[in-house]
């Protein structure tokens, strides 16, 4: 039987590049049941996208390995294509890895890979697309956040001081002390609603930021999106809620509401979008559910 093809998309800074010594680790293992493994070098993240839209025009099965960010990559390439897609988790969230089950460790996550590249294996899995009013278009796995966590997330990348996790503890605190409600419309599988809110997020997996269960009910094999809902807090209640985001308990607060739809179309003035922790577009978008879009190496 000839070798499969992988090309690996490898972020040498995931994980705060810690685990940057382990590529030829992973890269032996992927190899060892067989696999044709290509790494994919890029000096740009646009060119490190080109590369792997070549990679799956090619026939190459695709490997991620970093963190959210890398993942998102790929999906971009692979969304359904059909094209095989496995995670190698390096950065310091994997969130989307962890909500699928994968093994949390790169080596073993490694292994898995090989195993099912060899034997052909896949597991289908729901992707989220969004279209955005200014024509983006963009595929996410994880959540899509529209409130309060995008502002503080827009706030950060504007920041050129301080460096590391304090930029993004700064940017909290500042849009702490900005926060006020916004209008939002939205209109779920055809069903028109509109609200003030300070966090809208939309799942197709349940957690990101590292492990916030901010719509922990998602389920990324039901064809379905999950949406949280906040209504208008003050500063002290959104934090009072926040720890309780890591075991999903924010969602039995009264002032805190969950929909589920397979589109959901969201409009809100001054509003920039991130999904996967990515920055996408600015509202409107509409946002579907696109069931077995991903066929994932497990």
């Amino acid at each position: 039987m000839p070798a499969v093809n992988v090309a690996l998309l490898a972020n040498p800074t995931a994980g705060k590049g810690r685990k940057a010594a382990l590529l030829p680790v992973v890269v032996a293992r992927l190899r060892a049941e067989g696999a044709d493994v290509r790494v994919v070098a890029a000096r740009t993240v646009a060119e490190m996208a080109e590369r792997a839209r070549e990679a799956v025009e090619g026939g190459s099965a695709v490997v991620a390995m970093g963190g959210d960010g890398t993942v998102h990559l790929g999906l971009q390439a692979v969304a359904g294509t059909g094209v095989p897609f496995g995670i190698v988790p390096a950065g310091t969230g994997n969130d989307f890895a962890a909500r699928l089950g994968l093994p949390p460790d790169p080596l073993d996550a490694a292994r898995a890979i090989a195993v099912a590249v060899r034997d052909g294996t896949t597991r289908a899995i729901d992707l989220a697309h969004v279209a955005g009013a200014d024509g983006t278009e963009a595929w996410f796995g994880a959540v899509l956040a529209a409130g309060f966590d995008a502002f503080v997330n827009e706030r950060a990348n504007r920041m050129r001081w301080p460096r590391g996790p304090q930029r993004y503890n700064r940017a909290i605190l500042e849009e702490l002390l900005a926060l006020r409600a916004r209008r939002y419309r939205m209109v779920l599988d055809g069903a028109p609603s509109e609200f003030d809110s300070v966090l809208v997020a939309v799942g197709n997996t349940e957690s990101y930021g590292g492990g916030f269960r901010i719509v922990p009910d998602a389920d990324p094999t039901d064809g379905l999106l999950d949406v949280v809902v906040a209504e208008p807090i003050g500063r002290l209640t959104l934090m009072r809620l926040r720890p309780k985001v890591f075991s999903g308990a924010h969602v039995l607060d009264p002032r805190v509401s969950t929909y589920r739809a397979k589109t959901v179309e969201l409009a809100g003035e001054g509003v920039t979008v991130y999904a996967d922790g990515e920055r996408i577009c600015p509202l409107p978008v509409t946002i579907t559910c696109v069931p077995a879009a991903l066929s994932l190496l497990a």
